[in-house]
């Protein structure tokens, strides 16, 4: 979709303008829901569009659905936080040029009564049995996500089929939304530490759960296949590539904090 309204766009500029408008130089990235509500995007695009003259147009999804648009050539590069998946990806032959570029972590936010004890343990998977022993709603993500694919990991590890369970509801939507909705009906939902740090809308939620080492959050970046996707832009996704994971890229990254606080921390360097 994103190709096809690439192309429309060219075509209306070169009819309309001569392809005067056409000049700038511009790549589609397919990133998570999480980069972009966290505010990170808005921070560091600017930057590496002043150092390049590269316009980068986002495309927020969950990371299945960024990897499924890629898959399509609807995008040029991708940054996602799902590692099996995005090593599947290149496996496959879809995705090239794979690189480590931040990391943060997941948390379980929850009402601050925590009717299911989840402050007591430090363990993930313990805290996910809690839950699914308790009443208290859970809100998923639903939606194919990073999130939402470590979520169904650790009900799996806990030994808990959330679909038989009624307190279990799926929002099919972004981080922003279902930390929203889990607001309004007080429950529990699994979350990245950056959106919700940015998170206004809290309420009666707080951190009921962090540190586990199983909650970390890894980010990729990779370049869409020009083999299987010839209009890949590979010059330009390439440039972003270097530039997110170079060390002006990664200094951006960590300078990006709310409240003093960072939201994600470089991880090019290993």
């Amino acid at each position: 979709m994103a190709y096809r309204f690439r192309q429309l766009t060219i075509l209306l500029c070169m009819s309309l303008l001569g392809g005067l408008a056409c000049a700038e130089e511009s790549i589609v990235l397919a990133s998570t829901t999480s980069t972009e509500q966290s505010g990170l995007f808005g921070f560091i695009l600017p930057r590496f569009e002043a150092k390049t003259g590269i316009k980068v147009k986002v495309v927020a999804l969950g990371t299945g659905q960024a990897l499924d648009t890629g898959r399509r050539g609807d995008a040029d590069v991708l940054l996602v936080h799902d590692r099996p998946a995005e090593d599947k990806f290149v496996a496959d032959g879809w995705g090239i040029e794979r690189r480590d570029v931040m990391y943060n972590d997941f948390i379980v936010v929850g009402p601050k009564a925590d009717a299911s004890k989840v402050k007591e343990t430090r363990d993930a998977v313990e805290g996910f049995r809690r839950i699914g022993a308790g009443t208290t709603p859970f809100i998923s993500r639903g939606d194919k996500s990073g999130t939402h694919a470590a979520e169904l990991r650790f009900w799996k590890e806990a030994s808990v089929d959330p679909k038989t369970w009624a307190g279990y509801k799926e929002a099919g939507t972004g981080m922003g939304p279902t930390l929203n909705m889990s607001a309004a009906v007080g429950g529990y939902t699994l979350a990245d530490r950056g959106t919700w740090l940015s998170f206004k809308n809290r309420q009666d939620l707080e951190i009921v759960l962090a540190g586990d080492k199983r909650l970390f959050n890894p980010y990729g970046v990779m370049l869409v296949n020009p083999e299987k996707h010839p209009h890949v832009k590979k010059a330009a996704g390439m440039k972003f590539i270097e530039w997110i994971t170079s060390g002006d890229g990664q200094e951006t990254i960590a300078a990006y904090k709310i409240n003093g606080e960072q939201l994600f921390f470089p991880d090019a360097a290993k």
